[in-house]
């Protein structure tokens, strides 16, 4: 059996792992179980044990799983919820959660985002503001039906404080080394959403929904850019990064959810999208050993994009530019 002090030194290795560089592990630690700063110093040496009420107060506040600090090995699964509207949850607060967590994966010394993307990855949403103004507008118009969006007309305005979160969350993800995984219908998913704000009326310009296609096609050519140099960078930025820390990956067929693991110095955590942009997450190594196999099944079935391999790539991009084509062509027919 397991000695009580392994347990008890793994449990507080995962939390300063999952904290912020600037939060004080013993100052945290102190204020959540009401002692002083000798105490948790004690406890986290491992020279006094934890008590199961402090347990039970530690793995709550630090959202740690008893299945993950046991390696009980179950096909029970505790996850937390990242869902807007939720505890009044709003797109902004949902991006600062993001932001707070994408953080951490970029300041471990060891870190992979794997990205299967059945939609386009809501990091690139910032790229462009019009982009991140009309899915701001969509995400509130689907998840917070009671919201102020139901008779509100679309624009590609941006609140200026939502963006500048949105970019940061970018600014993050692109240092980050990282393999996504596409298919044909990655963006799919943001053409019908825009035929269709366009055929309900909720544009207030016309024009609005032809930038949105210019839009989409500037940055179809930045992500084919990234995957010709093999890294990430700011569009409009200079292009420069570590050559291979970006993989990008064609599957023509099984990319049929929205699927991220994250591997943080030996931590991994899935983060899994349900009701359109809303996570599941959990550390739960059973769960999340499934995740990575299933995603490196899902490499092997498909073909890399990146790097070397241009006439994969260009025939690639050039279906995903004649989708936005296709959709500029039914709207100029609805006149």
């Amino acid at each position: 059996m397991e000695q009580a002090s392994t347990i008890q030194e793994r449990l507080f290795q995962i939390i300063k792992n999952s904290l912020p560089p600037h939060i004080s592990f013993v100052h945290d630690l102190s204020e959540l179980l009401q002692i002083s700063y000798d105490s948790a110093y004690r406890r986290i040496r491992g020279e006094k044990e934890i008590s199961i009420e402090e347990l039970h107060l530690v793995c709550l506040h630090y959202k740690i799983s008893a299945d993950s600090l046991f390696n009980l090995r179950s096909n029970h699964v505790v996850f937390d919820s990242l869902a807007i509207g939720e505890d009044g949850l709003d797109i902004e607060k949902w991006l600062q959660s993001l932001l707070a967590a994408i953080k951490i994966i970029h300041a471990a010394k060891e870190r992979e985002i794997i990205y299967a993307a059945k939609d386009i990855p809501v990091f690139y949403y910032f790229e462009f503001p019009e982009i991140a103004a009309f899915k701001t507008y969509f995400w509130n118009k689907a998840l917070i039906p009671s919201g102020n969006y139901q008779d509100k007309k679309l624009s590609l305005d941006t609140p200026a404080r939502l963006y500048e979160t949105g970019r940061l969350l970018l600014a993050n993800y692109v240092k980050i080394p990282t393999i996504e995984i596409w298919s044909e219908e990655t963006i799919s998913s943001v053409l019908r959403q825009i035929e269709y704000c366009f055929i309900s009326g909720f544009f207030s310009k016309r024009d609005d929904v032809f930038i949105l296609c210019d839009v989409l096609s500037s940055w179809l050519d930045h992500v084919q850019s990234q995957a010709e140099y093999g890294f990430q960078y700011m569009l409009g930025g200079t292009a420069e990064g570590i050559e291979g820390s970006y993989k990008l990956y064609h599957n023509e067929v099984l990319v049929s959810d929205n699927t991220i693991l994250v591997k943080a110095d030996g931590r991994k955590t899935s983060y899994n999208t349900y009701n359109v942009i809303n996570q599941l997450i959990t550390s739960n190594p059973v769960f999340c050993d499934q995740i990575e196999n299933s995603l490196k099944n899902l490499m092997q079935k498909s073909t890399m994009i990146s790097g070397t391999s241009a006439k994969e790539r260009y025939r690639f991009f050039n279906i995903l530019h004649e989708k936005v084509n296709a959709l500029r062509t039914r709207i100029e027919r609805m006149d």
